[in-house]
C-alpha cells in the first residue's frame, strides 16, 4: 500500500513538473513575441545610415544621431507638456480618489449606495461620448490648441472621483476598530486618513499614482482633439504622430523611434520598480467591493 502511495506521489510530482514546464515555456514565448516590437524600435533608433523605413532590423551603422536630432526638435516641449499633465493628474487624481474612497468606505450617509451605483454605471460609458461637449467647454474657456495643457489636466482630474472602486475595496479590508481607537484618542477624520489609513495602504496609494500617471502619459485621442494646429500645445503622442505624415516620415522615422524609446523608458523603469505594490493594490482592492 505504501509503495502505491509513493508511486502516486511521484506521478503527481512528475505531472506538476511537466505542467509547470509547459506554462513557463508558453510564458517565455509570449514574452518574446511581446518584446519583438520594442527591440525593433530600439535598434532602429540607433540606425544612422538612413532615416526612412527599411527592410532589415539590425542597423548597418550605429550612432546617436537620432537622439541628437530629437534633442534639437520640439520634442523637449512636447515631453515637458506630457510630464506636466501626467504629474498634475497623478497628484490631484490620487488625492481625490483616496478621499472619495475613504469617505465611501468609512461613512454611512443617505443615498450612499445609490451614489456608488450611479458612478459605477456612469463609468461604463466610453469617454468618447463626451468629447464634443468637452471640447466646446474647453474652447469657451480658452483651453485648447496652444493652451491645451491646462485643459487636458482639467479633463483628467474632473471625473477622477468615479475611480474609487479599487481603493474603496482596499480600505474595506482595514479594520474600522483602528479608526474608532484613533477617534477616541482625539484624532480628526483627516488625521485618521493621513496617519493611520494611508500608511497601511501603501500598495493602493502607489497603484493609484501609477494608473493616474500612465493615463495622460500615453493619451493620444483626446489630446489630438484638443491640441491641434500649434506645436506648443502638443503632448508627445500628438507631436510624434505628426512625424509620420507622408511628407515627413522619410526624414523622421528613425527620430520617431528614438522618441518612442525616450517616452517608454521612464514609465518602464517606474513600473518595474513598483510592480510589487501595483499587484498588491489590485489584488487587495479586489477582495471587497
Amino acid at each position: 500500500m505504501s509503495k502505491m502511495k509513493k508511486q502516486h506521489h511521484m506521478g503527481l510530482r512528475a505531472l506538476n513538473r511537466v505542467s509547470n514546464s509547459a506554462i513557463y515555456t508558453l510564458l517565455v514565448i509570449i514574452s518574446i513575441i511581446w518584446l519583438i516590437p520594442f527591440v525593433f524600435i530600439l535598434l532602429q533608433s540607433f540606425r544612422v545610415e538612413n532615416t526612412y523605413q527599411v527592410g532589415y532590423v539590425i542597423p548597418h551603422q550605429w550612432g546617436f544621431d537620432n537622439y541628437i536630432k530629437l534633442w534639437n526638435s520640439d520634442f523637449k516641449r512636447w515631453y515637458l507638456n506630457t510630464f506636466i499633465i501626467a504629474l498634475a493628474a497623478a497628484v490631484f487624481q490620487t488625492i481625490i480618489v483616496l478621499c472619495m474612497s475613504y469617505t465611501l468606505s468609512r461613512f454611512r450617509f443617505r443615498m450612499r449606495n445609490s451614489l456608488m451605483r450611479f458612478m459605477l454605471i456612469l463609468g461604463m460609458f466610453p469617454g468618447m461620448l463626451t468629447m464634443i461637449i468637452l471640447y466646446r467647454v474647453l474652447a469657451d474657456l480658452g483651453l485648447t490648441q496652444a493652451n491645451a495643457v491646462p485643459g487636458l489636466i482639467l479633463v483628467s482630474v474632473a471625473s477622477s472621483g468615479m475611480g474609487y472602486y479599487v481603493s474603496k475595496g482596499f480600505f474595506d479590508t482595514i479594520p474600522k476598530s483602528l479608526d474608532e481607537a484613533a477617534r477616541v484618542d482625539g484624532a480628526t477624520r483627516l488625521q485618521v486618513l493621513t496617519k493611520i489609513i494611508l500608511p497601511l495602504s501603501k500598495p493602493i496609494v502607489i497603484y493609484t499614482i501609477l494608473t493616474a500617471f500612465m493615463g495622460p502619459w500615453g493619451d493620444y485621442v483626446f489630446a489630438r482633439y484638443v491640441a491641434f494646429g500649434t506645436s506648443a500645445g502638443y503632448n508627445v503622442a500628438v507631436g510624434m504622430y505628426s512625424w509620420l505624415t507622408n511628407d515627413q516620415i522619410d526624414t523622421m522615422y528613425t527620430t520617431f523611434c528614438a522618441g518612442g524609446v525616450i517616452v517608454a523608458l521612464p514609465v518602464t523603469i517606474l513600473f518595474l520598480c513598483l510592480q510589487k505594490y501595483y499587484v498588491e493594490g489590485v489584488t487587495g482592492g479586489a477582495v471587497k467591493g
